[in-house]
């Protein structure tokens, strides 16, 4: 990479070398959060049942992620690592793979979602004909094209394992920049564009994907061999050795990502037992709660890059002191988003919906989740930090055994007269003993010298 993009993370100031690189990523965040609660409110102006169905389709467009997730961590943290021990040649070709599995993980993801797009959809129960149909043309839309988005994902990750930040910054400048021209335009119909609502929401968003993975794969050419994809090709397979590693460090997360999205959509079948404000609320704010969550996974991928490459030079010392940098700076963040849910409950309820029960159950969602905010931020920059050392499989048991548990501790509250508030407390109390057991966790493997 070119000096004035790459950023050196085995040498120099600490502090220094993860703002330099986290700066971007969290930028790249703020602009991914903007973008998901612009579209939230264009799509809000059509009424709860458009954001619940867009809330039903996205379920799958998250579920898709585990796939993508797999070939994202594996390349990435193996592309750092080899970086970070001097093979070069070695990071190429885990860059390589990572990409021509996102390609056929796209493919078959695309297949599944576009054959049996109903009975996916069924299965939320959700009751209401009008929102089953957003939730339909949305899901063939985004999940049919999701290849724009995996791919997107996977470069993004193999950009930041070089040291890399600024390139993706640039690449989603541009996609939302699309989007938030086109959202007003497709989904409400502006001069002589159509009203297609739904279906011009899940236009926007993939052609925003698109201009995004464009950008990204222009850079690869501009870098030429300065970028470690710049020998990759496509239709040329990889030595067996690079899927194996890929698929050792990636798999857990993949297991991670997959099984939080499916223990999310049985929540969400819950919650639809309440009505469609009800996982309308849930959607929306899913997207405010990006405050923190997109800000704590962008500081995640930088931890990921700094702890691999100093993993893969030998230096556990810059490791630690750079974890409890990065736990300061984003743990004072998830209490800046918790103390705005705090005092900015109605107003920040207010800009979604428009319907007095809306507004009253997201009010609720806003206080009673608000109390997790720092705790689910760090407990996401562990694990960044922790995947980095390779611990992919530790982070994946802690992190499906505890989320999990929201069933049925959701279950339990569901019956009482908390009803649809005992389903936000489970979240809730849930992320924060995350939070808690992840940074006990990193503190012993840390201090014992383990990795």
């Amino acid at each position: 990479m070119s000096k004035n993009r790459q950023v050196v993370l085995t040498e120099g100031p600490i502090l220094k070398a993860l703002i330099a690189l986290a700066l971007p990523i969290m930028a790249t965040s703020f602009l991914n959060t903007f973008y998901s609660i612009t579209d939230m409110a264009w799509i809000g102006m059509l009424g709860s049942r458009a954001v619940a169905g867009v809330g039903v389709g996205g379920m799958y467009v998250w579920l898709s992620q585990g796939l993508s997730a797999l070939a994202k961590m594996g390349g990435q943290v193996n592309v750092a690592q080899a970086l970070g021990r001097g093979r070069r040649d070695e990071a190429g070709q885990y860059a390589c793979s990572a990409v021509q599995l996102t390609v056929i993980f796209a493919v078959i993801f695309a297949a599944v979602c576009t054959l049996f797009t109903d009975e996916l959809i069924a299965l939320f129960h959700v009751g209401d004909a009008e929102t089953v149909r957003y939730a339909v043309v949305y899901t063939r839309i985004t999940c049919g094209l999701v290849i724009f988005s995996y791919l997107t994902f996977v470069l993004t990750g193999i950009y930041t394992a070089q040291g890399d930040s600024k390139t993706p910054l640039v690449a989603n400048f541009l996609g939302l920049f699309v989007n938030v021209v086109l959202d007003p335009l497709l989904i409400l119909g502006v001069g002589p564009f159509p009203r297609l609502e739904v279906v011009g929401a899940a236009i926007a968003t993939v052609l925003a994907q698109f201009i995004v993975m464009t950008v990204l794969v222009l850079g690869v050419i501009r870098d030429g061999k300065k970028n470690v994809l710049s020998e990759c090709y496509l239709f040329r397979p990889s030595e067996k050795k690079y899927y194996q590693g890929i698929f050792r460090i990636g798999v857990p997360t993949a297991l991670q990502s997959t099984a939080y999205c499916a223990i999310s959509m049985v929540l969400t079948r819950m919650v639809a037992d309440f009505g469609p404000a009800a996982v309308a609320v849930q959607r929306v704010g899913g997207q405010v709660e990006a405050l923190s969550w997109n800000t704590a996974d962008g500081f995640a991928a930088s931890i990921n890059a700094f702890s691999a490459q100093n993993y893969g030079a030998g230096k556990m010392d810059r490791i630690r002191n750079g974890y409890w940098i990065a736990f300061r700076t984003i743990a004072a963040w998830g209490c800046l988003i918790m103390a705005l849910f705090f005092i900015f409950p109605e107003p920040l309820s207010e800009i979604f919906f428009h319907e007095a029960e809306a507004i009253q159950i997201s009010v609720s969602y806003f206080l009673i989740i608000g109390i997790s905010e720092a705790f689910m931020s760090v407990e996401l920059m562990t694990i960044g930090a922790l995947s980095g050392l390779g611990r992919t499989r530790l982070c994946s048991i802690i992190s499906i055994v505890f989320t999990g548990s929201r069933i049925p501790f959701a279950m339990a509250l569901a019956i009482t007269p908390l009803g649809l508030d005992g389903i936000w407390w489970a979240m809730s109390l849930t992320s924060v003993v995350k939070g808690i057991i992840f940074t006990i966790v990193f503190h012993r493997i840390t201090h014992n010298g383990r990795s």
